[in-house]
C-alpha cells in the first residue's frame, strides 16, 4: 500500500548562519560515516516555534548563544535516495540569521556533532564536496549577498 500523497510531508528544518569578523559559524558532523559540513541546523519539534527551534539548535550544536536578527529565506530540497532504492526525502528549511552572544565551551554537543568550527566563506565554499547538502552553499551565498527579511515573516500562533 502506497502512502495517501494528501498526507505527505516534507522534514522541516531550521538553520542559523552565524556571521562574526567575517567568519561563519559551521558544524563538523559524522553522517552515514562521512565527515561533512553544515550550518548548526536540525528538525523543528512538535509546538516549537521556527525561530526559537533555530536558537535552540543552534546552542545543541556549538554551545553558542545566538539571536536570530533576519529571516534568510525558505528552502526546499530533495534528497538523492539512499543507495538500496530507500525513498526520497524532501527539505523545508528556514534559514536565519544570527549573532552570536555568548559561548558555552561546557556545553555538550548533539550526538554526531564533532566540532564547531568558525571558516571564512572561501574556506566553506572550497569545501562543497563536504557540504551535507546543496542547501550549505546556498544559504551562506544568499546571507552574504544581503539577502534578509524581517523576522516578523515568520510567525507563531502557538
Amino acid at each position: 500500500m502506497t502512502a495517501d500523497p494528501r498526507f505527505w510531508q516534507p522534514d522541516v528544518t531550521v538553520a542559523s548562519v552565524v556571521v562574526d569578523g567575517g567568519r561563519v559559524l559551521v558544524v563538523e558532523e559524522r553522517v552515514a560515516g562521512r565527515l561533512v559540513l553544515n550550518q548548526p541546523a536540525g528538525h523543528l519539534e512538535p509546538d516549537e516555534p521556527l525561530v526559537d527551534a533555530a536558537v535552540r539548535e543552534t546552542l545543541e550544536e556549538t554551545g553558542w548563544d545566538v539571536r536570530p536578527t533576519a529571516f534568510i529565506g525558505a528552502y526546499q530540497w530533495k534528497a538523492p535516495s539512499v543507495s538500496g532504492g530507500g525513498a526520497e526525502r524532501q527539505y523545508m528549511r528556514f534559514a536565519f540569521l544570527a549573532e552570536p552572544l555568548a559561548f558555552d565551551p561546557a556545553h555538550p554537543l548533539d550526538e554526531g556533532i564533532v566540532r564547531a568550527v568558525w571558516m571564512t566563506p572561501g574556506e566553506l565554499l572550497a569545501q562543497a564536496d563536504r557540504h551535507r547538502s546543496p542547501l550549505v552553499a546556498r544559504v551562506v551565498l544568499d546571507a552574504l549577498a544581503g539577502q534578509r527579511y524581517p523576522l516578523h515573516l515568520v510567525r507563531s500562533l502557538l
